[in-house]
C-alpha cells in the first residue's frame, strides 16, 4: 500500500474476482478482516459487482455482499455528473474505474485492486493495494 493513512477499502472488480480465486482468497479475506479490526469500512460499487458477479455459486462473493459491515455504492444521478468531471478532468473512460476512484475519495480508503496502474490514471495519489 502507499499513501497516507486510510479509513478503509474500496474494492474494484479484479478485488472481488480475488475472492473466489483459490490462490488470491486467503489473502483478500485476511485484508478484509483487517480492515474491519482496524474499525475500517469496505465499500463496493454496484457496478463492480455486476463485472464480477457471473455465478451464483460465487460463495465467497456472496457472504461479503450479505454482510451489514459492507457499503453498496449506488450510481445516483448526483454521482454520475460527478463521475462524467472525473472521466473528463482525467482523461479516463471507464467509469467503473472513476467511480471507484471517487468512492475511495469520499471515504479515505485505499483502493483494493488488480490493475493499479488504471487506477494511477484517474488519481495518482490514491493508495493502492495490489490483488
Amino acid at each position: 500500500m502507499n499513501g497516507p493513512a486510510t479509513s478503509g477499502l474500496t474494492l474494484d472488480t479484479g478485488a472481488l474476482l480475488a475472492l473466489d480465486q483459490p490462490a488470491k482468497a486467503i489473502a483478500m479475506q485476511a485484508r478484509l478482516e483487517a480492515a474491519w479490526r482496524r474499525g475500517g469500512t469496505i465499500c463496493v460499487p454496484a457496478e463492480v459487482i455486476a463485472q464480477a458477479w457471473r455465478s451464483p455459486r460465487q460463495v465467497r462473493l456472496a457472504r461479503l455482499l450479505k454482510s451489514p459491515d459492507v457499503d453498496v455504492a449506488v450510481m445516483t444521478l448526483s454521482v454520475a455528473r460527478s463521475v462524467g468531471l472525473m472521466c473528463a478532468s482525467s482523461g479516463h473512460d471507464d467509469v467503473v474505474d472513476v467511480h471507484v476512484v471517487l468512492c475511495a475519495r469520499q471515504r479515505q480508503h485505499a483502493i483494493v485492486t488488480s490493475d493499479p496502474r488504471d487506477i494511477a490514471r484517474i488519481d495518482p495519489t490514491i493508495p493502492r493495494i495490489v490483488v
